[in-house]
């Protein structure tokens, strides 16, 4: 489709496409449901969606038949393509894991010599083995790793681990990290020398900022007695300086600031105790610094 879009690739169908989806439509972009296509134009921007095997991405990106992609972090290691890691995403978080049957226990590294550890990432396992100096032998499975065990095939597995519900399913238990990913927008590394493409990356990228920023961030509203606004504002770590306007009661203000969300639960009680009161947390669809 040579029609000057951009073109972005996802997951077709996976732990990511939603999420995926949703980050896009937070942006402002008009995507229709694509359903079984493979490829869907944004109705208000230059933007082209490849639906893609997320393994596949990768060497798209690389090859330039995407110019950017959403796919894991996971896979970017694993597939070792030369491409650019523009954003991590902040979502589909989850660690490649060592796994163990519920009735053995490892309690070090080194007992995973000569042990036989099934993996749909053989890459990353190798290099994690070799950097602690474990010779242990890398069964390489496509799919279903999680019955390696109960089958005899393998004697730990190595896989992805976000809940741990199939571990569990499957009786067997987390060990060691290997790998800690999420999802991450990746780019060609040439793309640079197309200057329009260029220009709508940096525009999309604006939109993606503003949405990671305010998915981390919460607008906070309270009301505060005049004699209490500066033991409240010693509490409060906002972006910018804190708004305050008067009410109806002359004796109080309002107080309103952008924080982040973890920073809030931090200091919920001291603000309370400063004497703030009518504490509304609201969320940020979009924020532009």
């Amino acid at each position: 489709m040579l029609n000057g879009n951009l073109k972005l690739a996802v997951q077709k169908k996976g732990r990511l496409t939603d999420k995926s989806l949703q980050l896009l439509r937070k942006c402002g972009l008009d995507i229709e449901e694509y359903s079984e296509r493979l490829i869907v134009t944004a109705r208000n921007y230059q933007l082209d969606i490849l639906f893609l095997r997320d393994d596949d991405i990768p060497e798209y990106v690389q090859d330039g038949v995407a110019d950017v992609g959403i796919v894991g972090q996971d896979v970017v290691r694993e597939k070792k393509a030369e491409i650019e890691v523009l954003r991590p995403l902040g979502f589909g978080k989850c660690r490649l894991m060592i796994a163990i049957p519920e009735d053995k226990n490892i309690n070090s590294l080194s007992e995973l010599n000569g042990k036989k550890i099934a993996t749909s990432f053989p890459v990353i396992l190798r290099e994690f083995l070799e950097e602690n100096r474990i010779s242990a032998k890398v069964i390489e499975i496509s799919g279903s790793v999680e019955i390696t065990p109960s089958l005899g095939v393998a004697e730990a597995i190595c896989d992805l681990v976000s809940t741990g519900n199939t571990l569990k399913l499957n009786k067997l238990k987390k060990t060691f990290t290997v790998f800690e990913s999420g999802a991450a927008l990746i780019g060609n590394t040439r793309l640079n020398e197309d200057l329009e493409r260029s220009r709508l990356l940096n525009r999309l990228l604006l939109r993606i900022d503003s949405v990671i920023q305010a998915g981390n961030s919460r607008y906070l509203m309270m009301n505060v007695p005049k004699e209490k606004l500066t033991d409240v504002l010693q509490a409060l770590p906002s972006l910018k300086s804190p708004t305050i306007m008067p009410l109806a009661d002359e004796s109080m203000l309002a107080v309103h600031a952008v924080i982040s969300t973890d920073t809030y639960w931090e200091i919920n009680e001291n603000l309370k105790s400063a004497g703030a009161s009518g504490i509304l947390l609201l969320s940020i669809e979009n924020m532009i610094l």
